[in-house]
């Protein structure tokens, strides 16, 4: 009895293998809202090959661009309960949950893209990262970026003054909206695919958007002035579900973690690598009349007043100016 027993166990052990290796097997799903021919979407595809290598098979990505499973916002709610197990969102989004995320935002914070990038990798930046957990049921596993924000408009720009009134597409985040209604704006959200066409049929008078989606939408066949302000640097949070990542062995969670931050920093590397040959190449399209180096003096005591405002949510305002005091 006790040898047929063996057998028995052993047997099934055996016979379990395939199915207990295949159950370890994923597909993770993950959502972007922008295009296939960004950077951040080129990342994610690499992130597959990179996880799949690091995971002997195991792990693959498939993505979902262009805001195909909804808003960001939609997009949080699915990782929330489990339906969706990964995204790239940008840190905006995140400042709808944690207040402390729009210190990133700070007008002004920084003048370049290199100094953004320290700024996202700074031991400051992930302190709040930390927050997510509890806050959005996900783990913000790292920071990655876009390029600085410029303005772009249908018509001229002399002074802060004629921005009042203008009804500006803005990413919906409230930091960002504080920072617009302060010089008078009319912050417009709506999602980026459907700027091209509202800055066509005149719903919006302006945006205020990076190097790299100007260049990959062409928002400038309908606004054809940029200022070059440089006024917000803007992240990106790569997420992972709450749910999904316990239900990974530590093991696993390190392999994503690692896979993940590897492309973060490639994305961060690649644009700010390539930042400045963007706008040699926005210079070089015809009928886009650019003004350069527009910094915050353009806009008065903005800053000042944005921060004494946010100040109050967050103490991370004060942190982050600090932070980049040392720069």
């Amino acid at each position: 009895m006790s040898k047929f027993t063996t057998f028995a166990a052993v047997a099934f052990a055996v016979l379990a293998l395939p199915f207990s290796a295949s159950a370890q097997d994923r597909e993770f799903r993950l959502g972007l809202i922008t295009p296939p021919v960004h950077v951040w979407n080129q990342e994610v595809a690499a992130l597959s090959d990179t996880l799949s290598e690091m995971s002997d098979g195991r792990f693959t990505v498939v993505a979902f661009p262009s805001g195909q499973l909804g808003s960001e916002t939609t997009m949080l709610q699915q990782l929330q309960t489990g339906a969706l197990d990964m995204a790239w969102l940008t840190s905006a989004e995140i400042t709808n949950r944690v207040p402390a995320m729009g210190a990133l935002h700070a007008p002004f914070l920084v003048d370049n893209i290199g100094d953004a990038a320290k700024v996202l990798r700074s031991d400051v930046a992930r302190e709040i990262l930390g927050e997510l957990p509890r806050a959005t049921g996900t783990v913000g596993v790292c920071y990655a970026m876009t390029g600085m924000r410029q303005l772009l408009t249908q018509n001229p720009v002399a002074s802060a003054a004629e921005l009042d009134g203008l009804r500006f597409r803005i990413t919906p985040a409230p930091p960002i909206r504080t920072f617009f209604e302060m010089f008078g704006a009319a912050p417009a959200p709506m999602p980026l695919t459907q700027v091209y066409d509202a800055l066509a049929n005149g719903q919006i008078d302006a945006i205020d958007m990076d190097h790299e989606s100007i260049i990959n939408f062409g928002y400038y066949d309908h606004a054809t002035y940029m200022m070059e302000t440089n006024h917000h640097l803007f992240g990106m949070v790569a997420l992972v579900s709450g749910r999904v990542w316990a239900g990974l062995s530590p093991e696993d969670q390190t392999i994503l973690r690692d896979a993940i931050q590897i492309h973060c920093d490639r994305t961060i590397d690649r644009f700010v690598e390539g930042e400045d040959a963007k706008l040699e190449q926005l210079r070089q399209v015809e009928g886009l009349s650019i003004t350069e180096n527009v910094g915050p003096e353009f806009f008065g005591d903005i800053v000042a007043r944005w921060d004494a405002e946010w100040a109050e949510q967050t103490p991370y305002v004060q942190r982050m100016r600090d932070l980049v005091a040392d720069f």
